[in-house]
């Protein structure tokens, strides 16, 4: 069975980080993309931060230069470093993996991110 686990999250205040991380378990294979959306209170869910296990990323331009997706290399394990986190930036973040063409996307359970001011 294909999981997701997740881990990180909690309560900072601005100027302060995070480390979120997200490890794929159940398959043979590297997922092809894995990343974080994000959904904060009243605002649309949007699309952090992703990365191709060829070492391709891409980031809402909200985060560009203060948020990092790294990967292991070969693995499903990724991680993302949240720097300079801002009161906006407070929201529920959710780990995902998208394992086509060989299966869907799978998700985690979500972690929260609360940056007072």
């Amino acid at each position: 069975q294909v999981q997701l686990e997740e881990s990180g999250g909690g309560l900072v205040q601005a100027g302060e980080s995070l480390r979120l991380s997200c490890t794929v378990s159940g398959i043979m294979y590297t997922a092809p993309v894995m990343g974080w959306f994000r959904q904060a209170p009243g605002r649309q869910r949007e699309l952090v931060a992703t990365m191709t296990h060829g070492g391709r990323t891409n980031y809402t331009d909200s985060v560009l230069g203060r948020f990092t997706i790294s990967r292991d290399t070969g693995g499903n394990t990724a991680w993302l470093q949240m720097d300079r986190l801002n009161p906006k930036d407070t929201a529920f973040y959710e780990c995902y993996a998208d394992l086509s063409p060989i299966g869907g996307w799978v998700w985690g359970r979500g972690t929260r991110v609360t940056v007072s001011s």
